[in-house]
């Protein structure tokens, strides 16, 4: 196959050896400094993207995807639900009551605790519970009844604080008490730990504890649900669903990118700032694609010079010098694209990057590329060495041969 002339030159002055070793190095530098900038900006966009991805799926596995309130009060919960359904909403998947509160739980030690209501039969289609559940189940959490000890479901973490385990007995305190003459006097009841979940975002299985409905009554002071929680299909359309619900009148409904907006908000700034901040290797790495290119042209005046008398058009030699310029970003790229692939896979694979769990919420990041991600940074580090290489090759391009020739 016969190469364009462009390309043929191109290649000659790039794999030739040269007398002048220092713009070979200044070129290997380049394609060097090309391939670590796009290794480390693949590698950026995928811890970032598998951070984001893996903490909005276990928020997600945690609560639910709408939350909706009834400004007169939820006395009939399943023919809320009905309603919610009749009204024509698409692509409600599950739905149950809850009612929430806080309190304070004592085992072995004391602890503040997050208290949920719901009904353990309509809560699993709304949650993970039943998946995160490590000892006991959801539906040991029937209700006994007023004299009876209640039952609870805990975090991991919460039960391992208390010292208490599947069968155990703690204490719950909250703000609902016996009326005295001195006011109202916040009293303990006993609950038994009838299951052990695992949500894996710490700030569930540290604080949180579910009771059924009838308990958290009790505990609480409700008469009645606090609001219906809704799981759907696509959760991209949450934000829809949520608004065709309100568009009602009768309902006020918040969706889960509302309550977590300012956490995703934080965590796409970091990835832009990443993004940006790694970027800059790729220019400066530029930037010595032109510092090799013009050293080039320095060198090759005299061969620019005869190609010029011999009939070969500015347009030509400036198509050979950037073509070199396109050869060092191309190599560059594709070294370093694939290099952070690889790097990516071994990352996530071996969960090598931990992170503290207290800030994070999860104990390692999954490294996630996606591919509009990947083709916007080879895409990006191509164009950028391209533009790299248009001074130079204009410079080449208007060498006067006569100039270049004078003292040869």
């Amino acid at each position: 196959m016969t190469l364009p002339f462009e390309l043929f030159v191109a290649l000659r002055y790039l794999l030739a050896r040269r007398r002048q070793a220092f713009i070979s190095v200044i070129s290997f530098i380049s394609t060097l400094g090309v391939a670590v900038g796009v290794l480390a900006l693949v590698v950026a966009l995928a811890l970032m993207t598998g951070l984001q991805g893996e903490l909005r799926d276990r928020i997600l596995g945690s609560m639910a995807h709408v939350y909706v309130w009834k400004p007169g009060g939820i006395s009939d919960y399943r023919a809320e639900i009905r309603n919610l359904q009749q009204l024509g909403v698409q692509g409600i998947a599950g739905a149950g009551p809850a009612i929430q509160g806080k309190g304070v739980i004592t085992g072995d030690v004391q602890a503040f605790i997050n208290l949920k209501g719901i009904d353990p039969e309509l809560e699993q289609g709304v949650t993970d519970i039943r998946r995160a559940m490590r000892e006991g189940s959801v539906e040991a959490l029937a209700d006994p009844g007023d004299d009876a000890v209640g039952g609870i479901l805990v975090g991991r973490q919460l039960a391992e604080a208390l010292g208490k385990k599947v069968g155990d007995r703690v204490s719950l305190l909250t703000t609902q008490g016996t009326l005295s003459p001195a006011g109202i006097l916040p009293r303990a009841r006993p609950a038994q730990v009838v299951g052990i979940f695992e949500l894996g975002l710490q700030e569930f299985d540290a604080e949180w504890g579910f009771v059924s409905l009838d308990f958290a009554r009790r505990l609480l002071g409700s008469d009645a649900p606090e609001m219906i929680q809704i799981r759907v299909d696509d959760i991209d359309e949450a934000p829809a669903i949520a608004d065709r619900i309100e568009a009602g009148g009768t309902y006020v409904a918040q969706d889960w990118s509302d309550l977590n907006e300012s956490l995703f908000s934080a965590l796409w700034i970091e990835k832009m700032a990443i993004s940006i901040t790694i970027g800059l290797i790729v220019m400066v790495a530029a930037l010595q694609i032109v510092a090799s290119l013009v050293l080039l042209v320095m060198e090759k005046s005299r061969d620019i010079g005869i190609l010029k008398t011999m009939g070969t058009s500015p347009k030509q030699i400036s198509r050979i010098f950037m073509m070199q310029g396109l050869i060092i970003g191309l190599v560059g790229t594709t070294v370093g694209a694939a290099g952070g692939l690889a790097l990516c896979w071994v990352l996530d694979r071996y969960r090598l990057v931990r992170i503290p769990q207290d800030v994070y919420q999860i104990a390692y990041v999954p490294f996630v590329v996606e591919p509009l991600d990947f083709t916007i940074v080879i895409v990006s580090a191509v164009v950028i060495c391209f533009l790299a290489t248009i001074y130079p090759s204009r410079q080449a391009a208007r060498l006067d041969p006569v100039q270049a020739l004078r003292f040869e």
